[in-house]
């Protein structure tokens, strides 16, 4: 069966860096896109990141530019979210999800097109 698993959430101080990962199994994610959504306390799910398979295109929400980049490993089959400058309100529950078709770069940021999604790992920062 298809299934993604997150990795790496944990605490860390403002300011902190931490790094998620995300395997797939079940299927090549080669010709997909991937992304990073999360969810705080009383939010909707919102976009992250993402990348596309095929050619090395990312994708940010503003309020991660700079400070979050999103890489993969073909090989492995991973995605993977290096998180620097930590904030506070950047606590949430962070998911990793996989298109169920190639993309357009307009479909990157858009909950609605992922197909699979893992289980979500929690990221907390303290002030």
């Amino acid at each position: 069966q298809v299934q993604l698993v997150e990795s790496g959430g944990g605490l860390v101080q403002a300011g902190g860096s931490l790094t998620l990962s995300c395997v797939g199994s079940g299927r090549t994610f080669s010709r997909y896109g991937m992304g990073w959504f999360r969810q705080a306390p009383g939010k909707d799910r919102e976009f992250v990141a993402a990348i596309s398979w095929r050619v090395l295109n990312t994708y940010y929400a503003d309020s991660v530019k700079g400070r979050f980049t999103i890489s993969r490993n073909n090989a492995k089959n991973t995605v993977y979210l290096q998180m620097n400058s930590l904030k506070p309100e950047d606590t949430a529950v962070y998911f990793c999800a996989v298109s169920g078709n190639p993309l357009s770069s307009a479909g990157y940021y858009s909950q609605s097109h992922y197909d699979v999604w893992g289980q979500g790992t929690q990221v907390t920062v303290s002030s």
